[in-house]
């Protein structure tokens, strides 16, 4: 009976086996994440992922990785680590190994995973051009191959990726450092600029996107011979659900979405239908397009620039008009039409409905008029060239959102949103080159003991203000106090932005305030996050430029909360020992990080009293569940608290900005 099982436990497992073998490369990468990334067939699989990576860290395509090697296969492998022949984006290709040693990871911490996984991000990274795009094959680029490729979606998959990466996402398991995904985030925003300036304008209006783009004029390119600048149906989807993907989009953003959409509605095909007659093998041996009354809709893959008309090409390169007009070879083995934008109509009304302001507008309300929509541009291409002209131009207590779109630049002044400049947005058009900048520092202002709340290079007075991908500056160096920015307004929402400056860079105040910062860069020295309002901070990087304090709570008495910091991350310049996680401003300062990384930087006591005994029992500083070389509650101040997992509960966006301000922040744009 033993050997019975025995027996047939082996071939269970060859069945299993076989059946990942039998699966397409592509189609094993995609499998869900389990237990089978840890048996032996995936080690043994994962071996030769390895093997076929090449010493620049991309992969060759169309290649079945899956399949057993034998001795002279992979030292014909090993020979070839060195040649940068080959090695693409096209097909899936490296993009699908990453993601499957990705998978792998998470189920064996082979350390040798991780390398290949990042040494194929560093590949990524070199291959983009300035301009944001991607070529098809890097480094070797010859004739088409040098054109920013959206062909099988390479590019929009890439990005995919990238936003993965940037925004910390559990999706892969392996996590690049917090330099590297700074990096990604340049690069992630460069491929959606470049995105956007490739989207055809078809007599000034705004359509879809070519399968390439050449890498200079960025005009819609050729590539094989029967594939011709055209507008794609197919390629266009792709990118269309991942700009839909991006939390709080651009003004061009919405406009590039809202332009496909128009573009896919009017080009939608429901009177054919494909037919496909496959042979004993279930190989196509032949397709024709019928006549079909209210077919399910398609769309060509290949369109006119000018006309949206569909065309069909074989490998002589001349157009037809029907896929019955080419050649049995072209016509069976290549994707003529597709339904893939059926997806992006699926997803559009809820993605429309998301982006919506947060109130509801009346009937003869629209939205970014002349009124409510000014555009700054150094250069002089907007409405303004200095923000605060904008802020003076708007209304005062607006009845719907004003929206202020800040074209990349350096703008060198102070700006204040005064009280009456009630909901206002600074969306910027990049975050790492929108840059608001001033130089006031305590010495400068020399106005008395108040002089540091003098020295704001951006000051929020009006309620209801938004910032998005920009940087705020305070450019004095190390002087003493120089704020960067200065919020002292209610429901305020600052998200993806840098926050520069050394003391004293980001003040948040008035008693029984609540605000919320996201995915920002905050830097400093001393007491670089400081005031008395209560604030949420989450995946947020703290990083300190000296050893000092990071935060200098005066949290009012009677508040539940002061500072909360969850998901967030601690880091430091190399130079940089000893830094206390906060002290108290006034002595009923109350800050607390939750599940955040704490670099060693981090001072084992962690907290400090600023001379104040009695605030040791007056004040709130807490932890829970938080990881890194910096964290070590053992070795804290007596009078700092180590959260229980009840106690950390009560620490939600519900409880600590309420349930109506969360939720205006939750939907605002």
């Amino acid at each position: 009976m033993k050997k019975i099982i025995l027996v047939l436990c082996i071939c269970v497992g060859s069945l299993s086996y076989a059946q990942v073998l039998n699966k397409s490369w592509k189609a094993i990468t995609e499998m869900k994440e389990g237990p089978w990334f840890s048996s032996p067939e995936a080690i043994a699989i994962a071996e030769n992922v390895l093997l076929y990576q090449r010493s620049i860290g991309g992969w060759p395509k169309n290649i079945q990785i899956q399949k057993e090697l034998n001795d002279t296969e992979k030292k014909k492998l090993l020979s070839e680590k060195d040649s940068t022949d080959e090695i693409t984006i096209d097909n899936g290709a490296t993009a699908q190994e990453m993601l499957f040693l990705s998978k792998m990871y998470r189920q064996n911490t082979d350390e040798r995973y991780q390398k290949a996984f990042l040494l194929g991000l560093d590949y990524l990274l070199k291959a983009q051009y300035a301009n944001g795009g991607w070529p098809q094959f890097f480094p070797n680029k010859k004739g088409y191959y040098t054109h920013i490729t959206f062909n099988d979606d390479a590019m929009a998959n890439l990005l995919f990726m990238f936003k993965e990466l940037k925004d910390k996402s559990d999706y892969f398991a392996i996590k690049p450092s917090d330099a590297l995904v700074n990096q990604i985030k340049v690069a992630f925003d460069k491929g959606i600029d470049c995105i956007l300036k490739t989207q055809y304008k078809q007599n000034n209006t705004l359509t879809a996107w070519c399968a390439q783009h050449d890498e200079v004029t960025l005009l819609p390119a050729k590539a094989r011979a029967y594939e011709l600048p055209s507008l794609s149906g197919k390629e266009s989807a792709k990118i269309v659900l991942l700009l839909m993907s991006i939390e709080n989009p651009s003004p061009e953003i919405i406009q590039a979405v809202k332009s496909a959409v128009t573009w896919f509605e009017a080009t939608k095909i429901t009177n054919l239908k494909e037919e496909r007659i496959l042979n004993e093998a279930g190989k196509i041996i032949d397709k024709k397009m019928t006549a079909t009354e209210n077919a399910e809709p398609i769309w060509a893959r290949f369109m006119e620039l000018d006309t949206n008309e569909p065309f069909f090409c074989d490998r002589d390169g001349i157009k037809k008009k029907t896929i019955e007009e080419i050649g049995p070879e072209r016509r069976n083995g290549y994707a003529w039409y597709t339904n893939e934008p059926k997806e992006v109509l699926k997803k559009y009304p809820n993605w429309l409905k998301k982006i919506q302001t947060e109130e509801p507008k009346k009937k003869d309300q629209q939205p970014l008029t002349n009124e409510n929509y000014f555009v700054v541009d150094a250069n002089g291409s907007g409405n303004f060239t200095k923000i605060q002209d904008a802020i003076n131009a708007a209304r005062s207590y607006p009845d719907q959102r004003i929206i202020i779109y800040i074209k990349n630049g350096k703008y060198y002044e102070k700006v204040k949103i005064h009280a009456w400049n009630t909901k206002i947005s600074f969306i910027g058009e990049s975050k790492e080159n929108t840059i608001i900048t001033f130089d006031d520092h305590f010495k400068k202002m020399n106005i008395g003991r108040n002089s540091t709340f003098h020295t704001y290079t951006v000051l929020v007075e009006g309620n209801d203000f938004i910032a998005q991908n920009l940087t705020i500056e305070n450019s004095s160096g190390e002087v003493g106090q120089a704020v960067a920015l200065n919020v002292n307004a209610n429901r305020v929402k600052i998200e993806n932005c840098n926050l520069l400056g050394n003391q004293d860079t980001l003040y948040t105040s008035g008693e029984g305030t609540k605000n919320y910062f996201k995915n920002c860069y905050i830097e400093g020295t001393t007491d670089f996050i400081f005031g008395d309002a209560t604030v949420l901070f989450e995946n947020c990087t703290l990083h300190s430029k000296k050893d000092s304090y990071i935060t200098a709570a005066s949290t009012p008495q009677d508040s539940t909360f002061g500072y909360v910091f969850k998901n967030c991350t601690l880091t430091a310049d190399a130079s940089v020992k000893e830094v206390y996680l906060g002290r108290p401003w006034r002595i009923y300062a109350k800050t607390v990080f939750i599940n955040c990384t704490m670099d060693a930087h981090i001072l084992p006591q962690g907290w400090h009293n600023w001379s104040k005994p009695e605030a040791e029992k007056t004040s709130f500083y807490a932890e829970y569940n938080c990881s890194g070389v910096g964290f070590q509650p053992q070795k804290r101040v007596s009078w700092s608290h180590q959260l229980t997992k009840n106690e950390a509960k009560m620490y939600t966006i519900d409880n600590i900005l309420n349930d109506k301000i969360k939720n205006w922040y939750l939907t605002s744009k």
